[in-house]
C-alpha cells in the first residue's frame, strides 16, 4: 500500500483541497505536516462547502483519522474555533478522528502581536506580506528553543518557567519596538483557558503513524502553501516560515522518508500568488483580470485577491525536482476555456542571457524576464470533463506540452471544484 505526499508545486492556492479530499477517500490517515492557519483548503462535498485552514482535510470524512504533525505551529484558539465551525456544519470532531502531536509548537498572542508590529514597521517595498497570524514568530521561537508546545499544557507546574523564558525574549523585542510588555500571568491564563479542550487530542504522533503504517494502512500527507514559498527553496525572503517541499512530510510527522512512496504535485493550469515577491509570468492586465475573475482567485483564509499570470513551466520543473514529484494533478484547466491563444513561460532571460531556472538571489529574481511560447486556445468547454475523450484536441495538446516542459507526467486532471470531475490517469495509492 502506498503512502502519498501532496504538495503545491507553485505558490500555493493550486486547488489542493479538492485533490486531497479526493485522495482522502482512499486513505486511512491524513496528516498535516507543516504550516499554521495562514493557508486554507476549500472542500465541496455533496454540495456542502467546508473551509479548512488548520485541520487536515480527512477530518470531514467518516472513518478517517486526521493528524496534526509536529511540523505544524498550532494556534489553539484558531483550532477550537475551526472545530466549532465544523461541528456547526454537522461534522463531529473528537479523539476518534483527530490527533495532535504532543511536540507541536503553539502560536500565542505574543506571536500574532509581533507579526503585525513588524509588518506595520516595515519600510515601503520591504513588507513580506504575511497574514499576521503569528506563524513566523512561532517558528522563530521553536528554532530558538523557547517555544511552548502542546505537551506543556499538561504540566502547569513547569509552564510558568517556560513562559518566563519566552517573555524574556519577547518583552525585550517589544521594548525595542516601543510596545508595552506582556505579563506572564496574561499568557498563563491564555494557555489555561484552552488546555482542557486541546489536551484530549494530544498523542505521540510518530509512534501512532508507525503503528498505522505497519498495519498496512494508507497514509496521506498534506502540506500548506506551495513549494515556491519554502523557507529554503522558495522566493526568499517572500516565503513562508517553514519547509513546504515534500521532504518536510517526514520531518514534520516523524515518519521515515523511506515510508513515502509517491509525491503528487498539485499544479494549476496557470499561475497565481498572494502577497509580495517576484512573479515572472504575472499578467497585470486584462489577461490577469480574466484569469482572476474566471478562477475566483481570492484567498480561502484572507480573502486577498491573487495575482495571476500564465503557466510558468520553469518554476514547476524546478519544484518538481526539489520535491521529487512523481506526477502532478493539473487543476483549473477549465479557466482557460474560450481564450484564442494561451502562453506558457518556457525560459527566462536574465540581463540579456538565457537561464533555465529561477536564481536564488533576490535581486536576480526581480530582474528575470519570461520567454513565452504561444499555443492555440480552444472554444469548447472542458468544465466537468471526466475522460480524455471529453476534452477538445487543443486542451489535450496543452496538457501534453505541459508534461513535456516540466518533465513530470499528469496523474490527475481536475476540471471543476466538484470532486468527481476528475480524470484519473494514475492512482498515486496504487503506484
Amino acid at each position: 500500500m502506498a503512502n502519498v505526499v501532496v504538495v503545491g508545486s507553485q505558490w500555493g492556492d493550486e486547488g489542493k483541497g479538492k485533490i486531497v479530499d479526493w485522495l482522502s477517500e482512499r486513505a486511512d490517515v491524513v496528516v498535516r505536516f507543516q504550516g499554521g492557519h495562514n493557508a486554507g483548503h476549500t472542500l465541496v462535498i455533496d454540495g456542502v462547502t467546508f473551509k479548512l485552514s488548520l485541520l487536515p482535510s480527512g477530518v470531514v470524512r467518516p472513518g478517517k483519522l486526521a493528524v496534526i504533525g509536529n511540523g505544524v505551529v498550532l494556534d489553539p484558539h484558531a483550532l477550537l474555533a475551526e472545530i466549532n465551525r465544523l461541528e456547526a456544519q454537522g461534522v463531529a470532531v473528537s479523539r476518534d478522528n483527530l490527533r495532535i502531536a504532543d511536540n507541536a509548537a503553539l502560536i500565542l498572542s505574543v506571536h500574532r502581536d509581533l507579526d503585525g508590529i513588524r509588518e506595520n514597521a516595515a519600510a515601503p517595498g520591504a513588507m513580506i506580506g504575511t497574514t499576521r497570524r503569528g506563524i513566523g514568530p512561532a517558528y522563530e521561537d521553536k528554532v530558538g528553543r523557547r517555544a511552548i508546545r502542546v505537551m506543556d499544557l499538561s504540566n502547569p507546574s513547569t509552564l510558568q518557567g517556560k513562559i518566563d523564558r519566552l517573555l524574556l525574549h519577547h518583552n525585550a523585542l517589544r521594548r525595542g519596538l516601543g510596545e508595552p510588555e506582556v505579563l506572564a500571568e496574561t499568557l498563563f491564563e491564555e494557555l489555561a483557558s484552552v488546555a482542557d479542550d486541546v489536551l484530549p487530542y494530544m498523542d505521540t504522533v510518530w509512534a501512532l503513524l508507525d503503528r498505522r503504517r505497519r498495519a498496512g494502512e494508507r497514509i496521506l500527507f498534506e502540506g500548506a502553501q506551495g513549494a515556491l514559498l519554502d523557507i529554503d527553496h522558495g522566493t526568499y525572503p517572500f516565503v513562508t516560515s517553514s519547509n513546504t517541499v515534500a521532504g518536510q512530510a517526514a520531518t514534520g510527522s516523524g515518519i521515515g522518508p523511506g515510508a513515502i512512496d509517491y509525491v503528487l504535485g498539485i499544479t494549476k493550469a496557470y499561475t497565481t500568488r498572494v502577497g509580495e515577491g517576484p512573479f515572472p509570468a504575472e499578467q497585470d492586465n486584462e489577461v490577469g483580470q480574466f484569469l482572476g475573475e474566471r478562477g475566483h482567485e481570492f484567498g480561502t483564509v484572507t480573502g486577498r485577491k491573487r495575482r495571476c499570470g500564465w503557466f510558468d513551466a520553469v518554476l514547476v520543473r524546478q519544484t518538481a525536482k526539489v520535491s521529487g514529484i512523481n506526477g502532478i494533478a493539473l487543476t483549473k484547466l477549465d479557466v482557460l476555456d474560450g481564450l484564442n491563444e494561451i502562453k506558457i513561460c518556457v525560459a527566462y532571460e536574465l540581463d540579456g542571457k538565457p537561464v533555465d531556472r529561477l536564481p536564488a538571489s533576490q535581486s536576480a529574481q526581480a530582474r528575470v524576464r519570461p520567454v513565452y511560447e504561444t499555443l492555440e486556445g480552444w472554444k469548447t468547454s472542458t468544465a466537468g470533463a471526466r475522460s480524455w475523450a471529453d476534452l477538445p484536441a487543443q486542451a489535450v495538446k496543452y496538457v501534453r506540452h505541459v508534461e513535456e516542459l516540466i518533465e513530470a507526467p499528469v496523474a490527475l486532471l481536475s476540471t471543476s471544484p466538484e470532486r468527481d470531475d476528475t480524470i484519473l490517469v494514475r492512482d498515486p495509492f496504487e503506484d
